[in-house]
């Protein structure tokens, strides 16, 4: 009887609920739960370091790292009873949801190894010179690869990404809420030759553009801009064709302050499972993220790309 109090006890503690929820669902790192509880390493040991001596956690080594995974309890220990007690505890906390949502977030990391090594690469990349070989080149054949599709440039600014889009799409409708940028952009892609790119002054949360009808939504560092930026996704939903895709790019969330009156940000950046949240609670699925980019200079703007599908 002993034992089964001093389960009881432990499982009391509201970190400790919440590490045995999420170590139920996945074998984790301690990396890995201080980055989905936002909790110090010490914290997160010591907590783990009592459920490791009452036998409710293992542990295992994985090359530096040490990976520690749920035991449930024998039937001698309580068994069936405390896993009970372990779900009424948890039903009673408001942050298990978040936990569930952090730990799909870092279960993609997890898998997305492929990506850490074209990191490297791209740290690489142009370091040297080598005749013919640059980003410019690269994304030029990118784009040439790209099947014709129909575009949506949400929040394009004078729109040099969206003519750079237009070499290849069917077609390409550039939204910006500036009647300067809007005016400067058609003037430009009229210079150019760009019969099939549009521009038309809206806003991101309500883009004048007909409900599903492109095939390709894009933010390139808009939706920091946008007084409400899950409205801003769930319309881009909208106007999405079934199977259509939604890519995001825009900083990770930075406390620099300054970018408010510097460039007119409303949002200093977002998190991975704030912009993870914007897609899900809009209807995507296949939902993929990365940070793509890491500024060397101060104050070391990283940036973060997501996609979606619309489904159905």
């Amino acid at each position: 009887m002993s034992s089964i109090l001093k389960t009881l006890r432990l499982v009391a503690d509201p970190t400790r609920v919440r590490i045995l929820m999420l170590l139920r669902e996945e074998d984790l790192s301690v990396v890995e739960l201080q980055e989905i509880l936002a909790m110090g390493q010490s914290r997160i040991s010591s907590q783990l370091s009592q459920l490791k001596l009452a036998g409710l956690v293992a542990d295992r080594r994985s090359g530096k790292n040490i990976i520690y995974r749920f035991e449930p309890p024998t039937q001698e220990a309580g068994g069936k009873s405390l896993l009970a007690v372990l779900d009424l505890a948890a039903a009673e906390l408001p942050e298990i949801a978040a936990d569930r949502a952090a730990l799909r977030l870092a279960m993609r990391k997890r898998k997305d190894r492929v990506r850490a090594y074209f990191d490297q690469l791209a740290g690489k990349f142009g370091r040297t010179y080598c005749p013919g070989r640059s980003w410019k080149a690269l994304g030029e054949t990118l784009l040439k690869l790209m099947p014709p599709m129909v575009i949506a440039d949400l929040g394009a600014g004078e729109g040099t990404f969206s003519q750079l889009l237009a070499q290849r799409a069917e077609r390409v409708i550039a939204v910006d809420n500036s009647e300067k940028m809007v005016e400067y952009g058609t003037a430009t892609a009229r210079e150019n030759g760009f019969t099939n790119l549009e521009y038309r002054l809206g806003d991101i949360e309500d883009p004048p553009i007909e409900p599903g009808s492109v095939d390709l939504a894009f933010f390139s560092q808009a939706l920091h801009h946008a007084q409400k930026p899950r409205r801003a996704v769930e319309r881009a939903h909208e106007i999405l064709k079934p199977g259509g895709r939604i890519v995001i790019l825009d900083l990770l969330k930075h406390s620099v302050e300054e970018a408010r009156d510097l460039y007119a940000d409303v949002w200093l950046g977002f998190s991975e499972l704030e912009i993870s949240g914007y897609l899900e609670d809009a209807g995507f699925q296949e939902i993929d993220l990365a940070i793509v980019d890491r500024e060397r200079e101060s104050p070391h703007f990283q940036t973060l790309m997501a996609m979606g599908r619309k489904v159905g």
